[in-house]
């Protein structure tokens, strides 16, 4: 009696399977036009909030760090501690960093110039092994030719320019007395040797310029270029 029962079920079931998925098929259906209909991302942007991934943010802590400069001399941030310091992302063959000290370019002499008021400048090449500006001796030979009075360190993991979100040079960070990351980004408002609006605007300049004066930093992010 039980295996005629069983017998009966089977072309039952084989009806309430079929139904099933006949039943599944239009919704599958529509749940592909659905993924097909949502806006594309804007792959530009999703890349920029990639690259600051991990990397502190503006008024947050400085992060600290310990490097070497181009004579093997260690060099610490909290060396600096209660002193306004800026930090230079720096590639001696970037044809940014080039202009940019070259002619009437914004890091021409700017070191010197802002060192009369206490401010530390430290110059980072976070460039690795292989890679375009590392080698020392290419190094030196734009300190000589620029004139440079600042170190030049060696980041040869890239770990300090991650912890500051540098992704190209030159890329400028200044921190505040307190330790607190005032500004990053651009030099200034040339990236193609044509200021915006017509008049140049060097961003660390004028950074510099609010805190001296005991004022809340007006620009306090700039995308960089080089």
């Amino acid at each position: 009696m039980k295996k005629r029962m069983w017998v009966a079920l089977v072309p039952l079931l084989a009806l309430a399977t079929a139904s099933t998925t006949f039943a599944l098929s239009p919704r599958a259906g529509q749940e592909k036009e659905q993924k097909e209909e949502r806006p594309k991302t804007d792959e530009k942007a999703d890349k920029e909030k990639s690259d600051k991934k991990g990397a502190v943010e503006v008024g947050a802590r400085a992060p600290d760090f310990t490097l070497k400069d181009l004579d093997g001399k260690t060099v610490k941030l909290a060396d600096f501690k209660g002193k306004t310091v800026v930090l230079e992302w720096f590639n001696p063959d970037c044809p940014a960093v080039v202009k940019s000290y070259g002619g009437g370019g914004s890091l021409k002499g700017m070191a010197s110039k802002v060192a009369a008021d206490g401010v530390v400048w430290l110059a980072i090449n976070s460039g690795g092994p292989g890679k375009q500006g590392y080698e020392v001796e290419a190094n030196k030979k734009k300190v000589e030719a620029w004139k440079l009075a600042n170190p030049i360190l060696r980041d040869e993991t890239g770990e300090v320019g991650k912890a500051y979100g540098a992704k190209s040079t030159p890329t400028m960070v200044v921190i505040d007395s307190k330790g607190m990351v005032a500004y990053r980004g651009a030099i200034d408002n040339n990236p193609q040797g044509e200021p915006e609006g017509g008049k140049l605007v060097n961003y660390v300049e004028n950074a510099l310029a609010d805190l001296k004066a005991g004022k809340p930093v007006a620009v306090k992010e700039t995308k960089s270029y080089g």
